[in-house]
């Protein structure tokens, strides 16, 4: 482990130390702050947290058995869904009216966890379609290329950077469809960093991936806090959520029931309980 990196677990970990292993804890420097958000399909209430805070610089890991409503919870924050109810701030900006565009123009962006890379597009051209505000796209702006090329040009050097950094280089100019589901993975990661985010929320990123990739991954998570960036991710490996989150939130039937450190959500009855579903066997009998 790099001296960068003990160093971004240190301060992550320092700042939460001593927080109350509870739902809806208070963090000391919170970037994303999140109250009563519920989302009812008819009947069925998908989700209905009552409040979570994530602390900015930190890597936090949301977990909960399947159904829990995490990845809706994920679609409710970045704007791909709509909640029945509820508000949330992101960076001291009210961000429960913004379009999924506007959450991502604001700093926060996600990667999904079937991914989203234009299969029949080259590799570096997903890259460019994720940075923002390009004056090429614009009508009045196309028909003068001085306005847009130097910024084209910026676009192309960054995305080069990162695709080196990915170890996606020499994949170019392939069409990303003939990437595997691993090397897919890293493409989004590296596309979402064309906009120069804030926030990252990841949804199961290691699904699907081989395990000579997977520990490539753990490293460039761990490469987001080193330069500053919150992460959010959702994930049902331990073994990872032990490696790299400093503070996890854990989700079941909809709703917040716990949030700690690893060590104290590992040993907590209400995690053993929703994972194994012993309150539903108390209820039958």
């Amino acid at each position: 482990m790099s001296a960068d990196q003990q160093t971004g677990i240190s301060a992550a970990r320092a700042a939460l130390a001593g927080m109350a292993a509870e739902p809806g804890v208070a963090k000391p420097d919170p970037i994303l702050t999140a109250t009563g958000v519920r989302r009812a399909f008819g009947g069925l209430v998908a989700v209905d947290v009552e409040h979570l805070e994530v602390q900015r610089g930190s890597i936090t890991a949301l977990i909960g058995p399947n159904g829990a409503g995490k990845t809706t919870y994920f679609n409710l924050l970045t704007g791909f869904d709509r909640p029945s109810s509820g508000e949330w701030n992101f960076n001291g900006r009210k961000a429960n009216r913004m379009r999924s565009y506007q959450v991502a123009q604001a700093g926060m962006v996600r990667t999904f966890q079937l991914t989203k890379a234009l299969t029949r597009m080259s590799v570096m051209d997903n890259m460019l379609i994720g940075a923002s505000s390009q004056l090429g796209e614009r009508m009045w702006a196309g028909l003068f290329p001085p306005l847009w090329k130097r910024q084209e040009a910026a676009n192309r050097e960054k995305a080069l950077v990162l695709l080196e950094r990915f170890k996606l280089i020499d994949k170019r100019e392939h069409y990303a469809g003939e990437l595997s589901g691993g090397q897919r993975k890293l493409l989004e990661m590296a596309r979402a960093l064309m906009l120069d985010p804030k926030m990252v929320m990841l949804d199961e990123p290691m699904a699907g991936v081989n395990p000579a990739l997977k520990q490539s991954l753990l490293e460039h998570i761990k490469g987001l806090r080193e330069e500053g960036m919150t992460v959010l991710f959702v994930e049902h490996d331990m073994d990872m959520v032990h490696e790299i989150a400093d503070w996890v939130a854990v989700m079941a039937a909809g709703q917040l029931i716990t949030e700690g450190t690893p060590d104290q959500i590992s040993a907590d009855p209400r995690v053993i309980d929703a994972y194994l579903g012993a309150h539903h066997d108390a209820a039958q009998r």
